[in-house]
C-alpha cells in the first residue's frame, strides 16, 4: 500500500511542481516556503520563521532581505518590543499564491476528470482522512501544537505540558 501510495504520490507531486514553476519561476523553493509559512501565520517573526522552515536564522534572514527586495515581503516593528520584526505578505505575493492554487487546481481538475465518479469519491474520502491522520502525527511530533486545516481552522486544541497555550505551526 505505501509503495503505491509513494508512486501516485510522484504524480501530484510533478502536477504541483510543474505549476510551481509555471507561476513562481523567479522564487526558490525555499522563497515559496517562507512565504506560504507567511501567509498562515501574519506577523510571525523571523526567529519563528526559522523554526518553522528548518533554516537558520542568519539563513532565514537572508531570505527576508531577498523577498523584500522582491516585493513579495513586509518587514513591520514588532508591536510589543520595536526590536521585535513582524512578516507580512504584499499584495504581490498574495496575489502569486492565488496563481499558484488556481493553476494547481486546473491541473488537477484535468486529471480528476479521467477518472470515474466513484473513484473522485473514494480519493477524496481517502486524501481527507490521510490528512488528518497526518496532521495528528505532526501535532504530536510538535509537542502540542495545533493540527490545521488547510483552511488554518484548528483540528482540537491541545494544551503543551506547561500550560501555555498552543502555538500555531505550519501544516
Amino acid at each position: 500500500m505505501s509503495a503505491a501510495l509513494d508512486e501516485a504520490a510522484g504524480t501530484l507531486l510533478a502536477v504541483w511542481e510543474a505549476a510551481r514553476e509555471r507561476t513562481t519561476s523567479r522564487l526558490s523553493s525555499a522563497q515559496l516556503r517562507a512565504i506560504m509559512v507567511v501567509e498562515q501565520y501574519d506577523g510571525i517573526n523571523l526567529r519563528r520563521l526559522a523554526t518553522l522552515t528548518d533554516m537558520l536564522l542568519s539563513s532565514a534572514s537572508r531570505l527576508c532581505d531577498r523577498l523584500v527586495a522582491a516585493g513579495m515581503l513586509e518587514r513591520e516593528p514588532g508591536r510589543y518590543d520595536r526590536r521585535e520584526i513582524s512578516l507580512h505578505l504584499t499584495p504581490e505575493a498574495l496575489r502569486l499564491l492565488a496563481e499558484l492554487r488556481t493553476d494547481r487546481r486546473r491541473r488537477l481538475e484535468r486529471i480528476l476528470d479521467g477518472m470515474s465518479s466513484e473513484g473522485r469519491v473514494a480519493l477524496l474520502q481517502g486524501m481527507r482522512e490521510f490528512d488528518v491522520g497526518g496532521r495528528r502525527g505532526e501535532a504530536t511530533a510538535a509537542e502540542g501544537w495545533p493540527v490545521l486545516q488547510p483552511s488554518g481552522e484548528r483540528i482540537g486544541d491541545p494544551v503543551r505540558p506547561s500550560g501555555e497555550p498552543p502555538v500555531a505551526r505550519t501544516a
